[in-house]
């Protein structure tokens, strides 16, 4: 398998990695019998880490379609070189920094990573070009 691909699917796991942080943190703070609930009723304000790994999960799959598309048809196209195996590295390693540095609330170096995460996804994206 190609490397872009198998980054994909360690891409696709750190997806439900952010989303079984967050829901784990928010069903711990308002409870199962709230998990388990249509969740129609008003909720009690979330926890800054619940929210900060909500928000987290969401920045994550605003990203991840842009990513999986570049590298699927980096693949498919037979783009796939030595600089696009680490675009898609540095995309992965960089999301997963990215997470632990938004749920501690770090500025500015969370950031920065999500720059890096961005210009990896950029460079899978010039590679097709």
């Amino acid at each position: 398998m190609n490397a872009e691909l198998s980054l994909l699917a360690w891409a696709m796991l750190l997806g439900f990695v952010h989303i079984f942080a967050a829901s784990t943190v928010v069903t711990r703070e308002r409870g199962i019998k709230w998990n388990a609930s249509a969740r129609d009723a008003p909720n009690v304000p979330l926890s800054p880490l619940a929210g900060r790994l909500q928000r987290a999960q969401a920045n994550f799959f605003e990203t991840f379609p842009f990513f999986a598309a570049a590298a699927i048809a980096v693949v498919v196209a037979g783009r796939s070189t030595e600089s696009t195996v680490l675009a898609a590295q540095v995309y992965f390693w960089a999301r997963v920094v990215y997470l632990p540095l938004y749920a501690m609330g770090v500025p500015y170096v969370r950031s920065l990573v999500w720059v890096v995460s961005i210009v990896a996804v950029l460079s899978l994206v010039f590679a097709l070009l």
